[in-house]
C-alpha cells in the first residue's frame, strides 16, 4: 500500500508537468511529427529544469540544518 506521504510527493504538479510533457513529446517522435534534435532539446529542458530545482531546495535544507 502506497502511503500518503508518498501520494503527496508523486502528485506535486512540477513532476505531473515533467510527465506528461515527457509523454506527449515521446508519441510526437514516435509519430514523426517532430524530429530527434527537437525531442532532445525539449526534454534535456524539462529534465534539467527539474532536477536543477530539486537539487537547489535539496542544498537549501542541508544549509538550513547545518545552521
Amino acid at each position: 500500500m502506497i502511503r500518503l506521504e508518498t501520494l503527496k510527493k508523486l502528485l506535486q504538479i512540477k513532476k505531473i508537468i515533467a510527465l506528461i510533457l515527457t509523454i506527449v513529446f515521446s508519441i510526437l517522435a514516435l509519430k514523426g511529427l517532430i524530429g530527434a534534435t527537437e525531442f532532445l532539446t525539449i526534454f534535456s529542458m524539462v529534465i534539467a529544469f527539474y532536477f536543477g530545482q530539486s537539487s537547489t531546495r535539496q542544498a537549501i535544507k542541508e544549509t538550513k540544518e547545518h545552521e
